[in-house]
């Protein structure tokens, strides 16, 4: 059989195990073992296995992933959501389509300490959904701006998703995360654009602004102040070379869990559900860590990503348009797989032949930039149709919101999208722009 075939093999085992409803994680283990045993035999994928799952879980670095998560459970249970909305809603209801606007302003708020897009979507639809409907938001632009806004949990440090891609490709964390942070805001600050226009060109949509909305006070504000400490104490700490990303993570679990005691939020139920939590989304995670080096290592046994990416190279496209394409393959990908079962099985195999391109800057930066792009697209595939993970998780807590009505409610922050992507596909530079003040 030729390694082309053999490849073909073990992606169609993956796609037929998925079609029967295995797990990503189980499906691309069986492709992989397929994969492996077809060209080594028993013997040698025993070897391997006896090995791998010590060599990829025992590294120090991946508990960063694991105590990132559980910071954004304690944060979620210690009811800083409900204080970062309340603050949103009195900051930006001088405005048309203001508690719209601090829906996305809570989102990035919270996503700043979560790192997830479905528990940022999750958290914020909860404390937020109620307010807009009760003020006679429709329920297209409530839901799909809560699902737009959720996108914002992985797109502010300390995305999970980013620290995944930093594993796989063996950058630097604390980089990444750095070019992570205009690329957010301008994310944040488009999708609040897209809100104001969209309340004016599309009537009956959001309420007239009246004279009793909210007022911004100082309790208010002393109630966003635990997110200010806890980013400036996490981030502070790690651009300011005090510890490691890894050891940040931790500062920043037990300073989220101080604060959310402090306020009196944490019982020991709560506090139970989110080790819970946490133990469940790390071995999912892990597992699907484990099913994507068995199929990648198939995979490399073939030959067929390094020729694909001389192939490529061969070919003498612009790379930009290389880069285009992947970035489409993406949007494709994320409509029948969630975002870290693609990131695992794809990036090993494009990051080579992206870093085989020459875009006239130093290969880090373009290691960084290319995760920041593909950080794009990910966020693209959460509310695109028709899969949308974020659009089924707020469509499934709106109940009485019709599925098509939440999918054009996304349709301006598709766009918003779109064009952002554009925008640091053609500069890199905004992206890599606060890159050159970290050491």
């Amino acid at each position: 059989m030729t390694p082309l075939a053999l490849a073909g093999l073990i992606f169609g085992s993956m796609l037929l195990c998925m079609a029967v409803r295995f797990p990503i994680a189980v499906s691309m283990f069986i492709a992989g073992a397929i994969g492996y045993i077809g060209q080594t035999g028993w013997e040698p994928f025993s070897n391997f296995m006896n090995t791998q799952a010590f060599a990829r879980f025992a590294g120090y670095d991946l508990s960063v992933i694991p105590l990132f998560i559980l910071m954004g459970y304690f944060a979620t249970k210690g009811g800083i959501s409900k204080d970062l909305f309340a603050f949103a809603a009195a900051a930006m209801g001088r405005f048309k389509g203001g508690m719209a606007m601090a829906s996305v302003l809570a989102c990035a708020a919270f996503g700043a300490v979560s790192g997830s897009s479905v528990a940022t979507a999750a958290t914020i639809t909860g404390v937020a959904l109620p307010e807009m409907k009760r003020h006679g938001y429709s329920g297209r632009l409530a839901t799909g701006v809560l699902s737009a806004g959720g996108t914002l949990g992985i797109q502010f440090p300390p995305s999970v998703v980013l620290v995944v891609y930093a594993i796989l490709t063996e950058q630097n964390i604390s980089k990444l995360f750095a070019a992570a942070v205009v690329p957010g805001l301008i994310a944040m600050f488009g999708y609040m654009v897209a809100v104001a226009i969209f309340v004016r060109v599309v009537p009956g949509q959001a309420p007239e602004v009246t004279d009793d909305r909210e007022r911004l006070d100082m309790a208010k504000v002393m109630g966003v102040l635990p997110i200010l400490v806890i980013f400036a104490l996490v981030f502070g700490g790690i651009y300011g070379g005090f510890f490691t990303p890894t050891e940040g993570s931790a500062v920043g679990a037990a300073s989220t869990l101080l604060i959310a005691t402090l306020k009196r939020e944490m019982t020991f139920a709560k506090l139970k559900e989110c080790f819970m939590g946490t133990a469940a989304s790390a071995a999912m995670i892990f597992l699907i860590f484990m099913g994507a080096d068995t199929m990648n290592a198939a995979l490399a046994m073939t030959q067929v990503p390094g020729q694909l990416a001389e192939v490529v190279g061969s070919w003498g496209l612009p790379p930009l348009l290389v880069i285009s394409a992947i970035l489409l393959f993406y949007v494709a990908l994320g409509a029948v797989m969630d975002e870290m079962s693609m990131l695992l099985l794809t990036v090993p195999i494009f990051f080579l032949m992206v870093m085989g391109l020459d875009f006239g800057m130093p290969k880090d930066m373009v290691a960084l930039w290319f995760g920041i792009m593909v950080l794009m697209t990910v966020g693209f595939g959460l509310i695109a149709p028709p899969m949308g993970l974020n659009v089924y998780i707020v469509n499934g807590m709106a109940k009485t919101v019709p599925m098509n009505e939440s999918y054009k409610g996304v349709m301006p922050f598709l766009i918003s999208d779109v064009i952002r992507t554009l925008l640091f596909l053609f500069f890199p530079i905004i992206p890599l722009w606060l890159v050159q003040f970290v050491g």
